[in-house]
């Protein structure tokens, strides 16, 4: 059996109806495995437009036509519609096969039979059928059993590795779970021969570069376990089977199209699992920052999350997910992208997640104080492509806020880990930057805990009203002069540069703000002004 829609050419002459019509091939003995999907018989000579591909196409000839030119277009149509076989009972049309036909089949590779004996088609078809029928079933039969050991295993506790076992035993060939996008989760083999050595080795040699992922070998299967999201499709992984120590046949992506199912539960309950974990271990960092957990306590809560410092410093970093970055519910699968980017840091790392906030919350253990900075960097960057892995970085949207806090022991970690979780809130009106140093935060965490106050908007409004109202009407904008003055500490040279401006055009800019806003730039008092100002408006608008 090729299929499990069909039998091949052969086995149909093999069964007692065909057999008893004395069958001879006459082209096409070659290729008698190929699969017979259906029987029809017809005698129009258009019937090649009722047919669909696979096909055992019964007739006395009366179809064919009586010149040689249209008996091979005959033939050749039926070729190009990809029937099975063509069998013609000879009788009152045909005394032989003429050799214009046998000619046109054999050019063609399309099998064909001459019956010497008439025959019932009716019987040839329902026997033909029955066979097909049968042969389906006993493959489900099969397909159904594999499914039943994966059932058992995972009844008795196993998990994903023990389900592919399984079907890298029914197939006798590697058998692989990648993610939607090709990277390997899970790999499985035989456990004996060539392939059952190594079958990662496999993967990476047939599986492992993207033009492989993109044009997968030739006779390997491909079946999506679904889940991963709300919309209707979705795929959470995909099985792949590798034809390596042998073909894969039907009965074997039956198999696996079962086989995804059960993977599909099981990654369900898995990310599950892994919420629920990282929502744990996000209540332990919340509880410890709010003051729920005494200083003294919380080493030996930590120890039973997995979290093991020694007696290093403790830095306190918190990510902020903008509200379109949320993952809707599969925070579980940003948690592991982020916990796997942060395994190249090389310290202790105790993540969890908040999704109500759309807060990511870690503690770190430093080997000292003088690496916060190193560390800091190359977490933010784990961070960011934690993010991108689980495919949150979408176009437009503003990136992830990452605030590092003050490094010290456990009685200052609660502390640490709230005041970074707060700048975080009040850093996403700030520009963009890789991540944000707490200690340096603290004039717009107050500004931002006073954004509600009717005082401070009615402050910057006073202090920069003016200006705004230029910036609204007139050409060019002054607000970005200022700034960029301010930023500079006053230094006329380092600003003209920075704006892309002569001296001169700079000091008429600078005199026009003067005179808007009624104040002299040169004054402390009123830079000092200025400068909140211009920070407040950011938490204001």
């Amino acid at each position: 059996m090729e299929s499990h829609s069909g039998i091949t050419v052969q086995r149909a002459l093999e069964l007692p109806g065909l057999r008893a019509g004395l069958p001879e091939v006459v082209a096409g003995a070659d290729r008698l495995n190929r699969t017979v999907r259906w029987v029809h018989a017809g005698e129009v000579p258009n019937i090649a437009s009722l047919l669909k591909g696979g096909e055992l196409l019964l007739t006395t000839g009366l179809g064919l036509g009586t010149r040689p030119a249209e008996q091979r277009a005959f033939v050749h149509r039926l070729a190009d519609r990809g029937i099975a076989a063509l069998v013609v009972e000879l009788g009152p049309r045909f005394g032989r096969l003429p050799a214009s036909i046998v000619d046109a089949a054999r050019a063609a590779g399309l099998p064909l039979v001459q019956l010497h004996r008439e025959v019932p088609f009716v019987a040839v078809t329902e026997e033909v059928h029955t066979e097909i029928v049968n042969g389906h079933y006993a493959l489900l039969q099969q397909a159904e059993e594999v499914h039943q050991r994966a059932t058992r295993a995972l009844l008795d506790g196993g998990g994903v590795p023990q389900v592919l076992g399984i079907l890298a035993d029914f197939t006798a060939n590697p058998v692989f779970l990648e993610t939607p996008d090709g990277r390997l989760l899970y790999a499985a083999s035989t456990g004996t021969g060539p392939v059952g050595a190594d079958p990662l080795q496999v993967w990476e040699g047939m599986r492992g570069d993207r033009a492989a992922r993109e044009s997968p070998p030739a006779g390997a299967v491909l079946v999506d376990v679904p889940g991963g999201g709300p919309e209707t499709g979705a795929v959470r992984a995909r099985l792949v089977l590798l034809a390596v120590a042998g073909p894969l046949a039907t009965v074997h992506r039956m198999a696996a199209e079962r086989a995804a199912g059960l993977l599909a539960v099981v990654l369900m309950q898995a990310r599950q699992e892994e919420e629920l974990a990282a929502r744990g271990r996000g209540d332990f960092l919340t509880d410890l920052a709010e003051g729920r957990i005494a200083a003294e306590d919380a080493p030996a809560q930590a120890r039973v999350l997995g979290f093991r410092p020694g007696e290093a410093p403790l830095l306190p970093v918190v990510m902020r997910l903008t509200p379109e970055l949320s993952p809707s519910g599969n925070w579980s699968l940003l948690a592991r992208a982020v916990l796997e980017e942060l395994a190249s840091v090389g310290v202790p790392v105790l993540l969890g997640v908040r999704p109500v906030e759309g807060r990511v919350p870690l503690l770190l253990g430093l080997r000292s104080e003088g690496e916060r900075t190193a560390v800091a960097d190359r977490v933010a960057a784990a961070l960011r492509a934690g993010v991108e892995r689980a495919g949150l970085d979408r176009a437009g949207s503003r990136s992830p806020v990452v605030v590092v806090g003050v490094a010290g022991g456990w009685g200052a970690a609660g502390a640490g880990l709230r005041h970074a979780s707060e700048t975080a809130t009040a850093a996403q009106g700030l520009d963009d930057r890789s991540w944000y140093d707490a200690r340096r935060l603290d004039i717009d965490l107050l500004l931002w805990r006073l954004r509600d106050h009717p005082d401070l908007a009615a402050f910057v409004d006073r202090a920069i009203g003016p200006l705004r109202e230029h910036d609204r009407v007139s050409r060019p904008p002054l607000l970005p002069t200022l700034q960029a003055y301010l930023a500079h500490a006053g230094r006329k040279a380092e600003t003209a540069r920075e704006l892309h401006l002569n001296r001169q055009t700079l000091y008429n800019r600078l005199a026009r703000i003067g005179e808007l806003l009624g104040t002299d730039l040169d004054d402390p008092e009123a830079v000092l002004a200025l400068s909140l100002a211009l920070r407040a408006r950011r938490h204001t608008n």
